[in-house]
């Protein structure tokens, strides 16, 4: 019987990102526009990271794209040429026991506002990914779904927020063996459930959060979420 052979097609690469959004916030009277992203939002351990960031000069990095569509030797490798060619960058932290006593949206205000104030200069806006303003009054915030994939600062922002992020937790993977930080950075995987499950939560842990109900040598542990109006959904 002859074989018949299957050509198989790669989906297109994804545009890269633009200047439209800071281009279209600067001809309505902005002189300099940060994009900001964060990244640890749905993770069970470690902190939340912020990163404001203001574009440089021209064109960016070749391969700027949303950082979840990169490898992690890609990112770590953007980030080392973004950090020299941006204009400006800072980061905001909120560490677990604070996103434990005050809540996602007060956590992500906080780690925002701490970023933007680490910048050497007041941006007359940011823009945002996502949908939801977190950040609020008197800062001026365009909101960008798919930010990170459309707009080049919020493009650059985001691998930079990644890699400083999974640096840290590498760092506390030294300090805590066993949980995968170093892998997986916090968020949830076997090797992390597993390794809970026998040895319990670490200090860098969220111990608000509902993976506790479901580690019953642990989940004594769990305390109480804030209030209404302090939690938002997982995006």
């Amino acid at each position: 019987m002859p074989t018949t052979s299957r050509t198989v097609t790669k989906a297109p690469a994804p545009p890269a990102p633009t200047y439209e959004v800071e281009d279209e916030l600067r001809a309505a009277g902005a002189r300099v526009v940060a994009g900001m992203d964060e990244v640890g939002r749905g993770a069970w351990a470690g902190p939340l990271l912020v990163c404001a960031a203001v574009p440089g000069e021209g064109e960016p990095p070749s391969g700027l794209t949303d950082s979840k569509r990169l490898t992690p030797a890609r990112r770590r490798d953007l980030a080392a040429r973004l950090e020299p060619w941006v204009a400006d960058h800072a980061f905001g932290w909120s560490a677990a026991v604070e996103i434990d006593e005050v809540g996602m949206t007060e956590a992500l205000r906080r780690a925002a506002r701490r970023a933007l104030e680490g910048l050497s200069v007041r941006p007359d806006a940011v823009v945002l990914d996502g949908s939801h303003d977190f950040i609020g009054r008197p800062w001026r915030v365009r909101t960008q779904v798919k930010g990170d994939l459309t707009c080049i600062g919020v493009a650059a922002a985001a691998i930079l927020a990644k890699v400083r992020r999974d640096a840290h937790m590498a760092e506390l993977a030294e300090e805590h063996p066993g949980y995968a930080f170093e892998r997986a950075a916090g968020y949830p995987s076997p090797v992390h459930r597993a390794h809970l499950e026998e040895h319990g939560p670490t200090p860098e842990h969220r111990m608000s959060w509902s993976y506790l109900d479901g580690l019953p040598r642990w989940s004594h542990l769990r305390t109480s979420r804030p209030g209404p109006g302090g939690q938002i959904p997982l995006l």
